[in-house]
């Protein structure tokens, strides 16, 4: 009894702060989402309405497309390519940590300052990328990254997987060190070849790690703030408005808290069922290993 009065306490200061800083945030924004309310104004309780009213908003549609466009293609190129990275670093011989605190560089920059830098390297005067374009010879014109909704989509999912590259690499890689070398060399013994160990071996032990890291990575793609604000601010023409940014605009700049909030917690059904089925994933993957 001692030892379960300890453990509690130990807890408890977590558990505070979990209730403080998530639960009634949380909560705050759910109410605050059932109600008209604005700055200055309380306002009174109109139920769903604020949802309902969302979904007549071409704004809002058009804003559900970008973020379902944005997250399903950054998350797929950063779960390839982070794998792919992963296996190169597990195989190369010499330098290996100098390597791979250099690949760590754009996942620990802040995320203000790499969105900066891409700010300058897509910006149309002192575009960097449209002058090699153009000494090139490939577009003697440039690219309009950032006035066009396709090339600034383009733009800020380039930015997101530049940015979340090394996190799926070096977790994957540690997945991968993790994995009993006498796996392989049993898998060689029966004639199995390198994509043949790779599809029977490696990926079936890495799905626990890779599942949570999808997952994690997906609640922060979709919920992106920074980069989408100081690129495009949303633009051009809302192509790339994201929920937090379109949030932001009408539950701040434009003082629709209710409204705003509803922004925020509406992808929370979608994300719920996201995390419910990677997490059976993971778990199928733990008791198959």
């Amino acid at each position: 009894m001692r030892e379960q009065h300890v453990a509690y306490w130990m807890i408890a200061p977590a558990a505070i702060l979990l209730v403080l800083l998530v639960a009634y945030p949380f909560l705050a924004s759910l109410y605050m989402s059932l109600t008209n309310r604005t700055i200055g104004n309380p306002g009174r309780f109109v139920g769903l309405w604020n949802f309902l009213d969302l979904l007549d908003d071409d704004i809002f549609r058009q804003t559900l497309f970008n973020s379902i466009l944005y997250t399903v293609v950054a998350v797929a190129i950063k779960t390839v390519g982070g794998l792919m990275l992963a296996l190169l670093l597990f195989k190369i011989p010499y330098g290996t940590r100098c390597l791979r605190g250099a690949v760590l560089l754009p996942w620990v920059v802040p995320i203000s300052l790499s969105a900066l830098t891409w700010w300058w390297m897509f910006d149309p005067q002192y575009s960097v990328t449209n002058w090699l374009l153009r000494w090139s010879g490939i577009s003697p014109r440039g690219l309009p990254w950032l006035s066009d909704p396709f090339w600034a989509r383009l733009g800020i999912i380039a930015t997101n997987v530049w940015r979340g590259l090394p996190f799926f690499a070096i977790c994957l890689l540690a997945g991968i060190v993790a994995i009993p070398r006498e796996l392989y060399e049993a898998a060689e013994t029966d004639g199995a070849g390198r994509a043949a160990q790779f599809y029977y071996v490696t990926l079936p032990l890495l799905r626990p790690i890779l599942g949570i890291v999808v997952l994690y990575s997906t609640v922060m793609t979709i919920s992106d703030f920074e980069i989408v604000y100081l690129l495009t601010r949303g633009g051009p023409r809302n192509s790339t408005h994201l929920f937090s940014t379109l949030a932001y605009q009408v539950g701040l700049v434009g003082s629709r808290i209710g409204q705003g909030a509803a922004i925020s917690l509406f992808i929370f059904p979608v994300l719920a069922v996201a995390a419910a089925f990677l997490l059976r994933l993971v778990r199928s993957g733990e008791e198959a290993g």
